[in-house]
């Protein structure tokens, strides 16, 4: 692991504590995922179209930036249509910086949200038109 990859070291009686990059990356998307009303992550804008991230690629849509006790984070996501945006964005900043400070030690100083896209929910005659 190379010291661009280590954003937290500390060091114990019993030696040395180490935590990724792409631990808080996952912490950030996991608590950004579970808020109602987010589609899922977004791999940035392909073509012009937002790209939507399965929950394996999680840490793909969010960028951390790292000092020795502090973090900045950078989340893209697509939300559902008929959401309030604005409330919706709040509650994602709220719970990543709660995760991720409580589970790494870090400060969060500040959880920018930005919102690549909508997703609207399928008809369900129209998913199943289009299977015959």
């Amino acid at each position: 692991m190379d010291a661009s990859e280590v954003i937290r070291e500390e060091q114990t009686g019993l030696g040395a504590i180490r935590i990724a990059d792409d631990v808080v990356k996952v912490i950030a998307g996991l608590a950004a995922i579970e808020i109602k009303g987010v589609a899922g992550m977004s791999g940035g804008l392909a073509g012009g179209i937002a790209e939507l991230l399965g929950k394996k690629n999680l840490s793909k849509g969010i960028k951390v930036e790292v000092g020795e006790k502090e973090t900045a984070i950078d989340i893209h996501v697509i939300m559902d249509y008929g959401i309030r945006i604005p409330d919706v964005a709040a509650n994602i900043q709220s719970s990543v910086k709660d995760a991720v400070e409580r589970m790494t030690g870090l400060a969060v100083v500040e959880v920018n949200v930005n919102v690549q896209g909508v997703a609207f929910a399928s008809d369900p005659k129209e998913e199943e038109h289009r299977l015959r």
